[in-house]
């Protein structure tokens, strides 16, 4: 496994070693030791699996004050993933990074607590699995607007399918999380 560093602290892109033939491939997208030896939780309770059509976005979310870590990857099709630091005394605040995620290139995205996680669609369908850190908890679920200027994200989607609790997400300037 190969892990890529971002621009922003503790979001990685993971690129796990793939064993292939004629008969098809093999990969461990999770293994304690080898997360644990990079600097990456090892320790994961629940798992999550969202399938969604071409141009819809999900996102931007996140859970406060139980904090949750995500590592993500698309099992079909392909996304552009986001991750965004919503910690208010961060010298990042604000700032996102994104990368293209897909059954193809197998990649995976580890997105650290204190950061709002989202994604597009950009094949015709495409389905993600997520690992969490802690477990959901709705009360503890925040949203941010995933068209937030302050942000200034660059999703490659005209007029995206988004949720009306995603629609009516607040912005970036009105959160208080420490």
């Amino acid at each position: 496994m190969d892990v890529e560093k971002t621009s922003l602290p503790g979001v990685v892109v993971i690129n796990p070693t793939v064993h292939g033939d004629e008969r098809g491939f093999f990969m461990e997208t999770f293994h304690q030791e080898d997360f644990a030896q990079a600097g990456l939780p090892d320790h994961f309770v629940q798992d999550n699996h969202s399938r969604s059509a071409k141009g819809v976005l999900r996102g931007l979310h996140f859970q406060y004050p139980q904090w949750q870590g995500k590592l993500v990857r698309a099992i079909m099709g392909e996304i552009f993933d986001v991750a965004v630091d919503v910690r208010i005394d961060s010298p990042s605040l604000g700032e996102w990074f994104g990368v293209n995620l897909s059954a193809e290139n197998k990649k995976q995205i580890y997105v650290p607590p204190g950061y709002a996680h989202g994604f597009c669609v950009l094949s015709d369908m495409a389905e993600v699995v997520y690992k969490c850190t802690t477990l959901y908890k709705p009360k503890d679920e925040i949203g941010i607007r995933w068209d937030d200027p302050e942000i200034g994200i660059e999703w490659p989607v005209e007029n995206p399918v988004v949720s009306e609790k995603d629609r009516h997400a607040g912005l970036l300037s009105e959160l208080n999380v420490r």
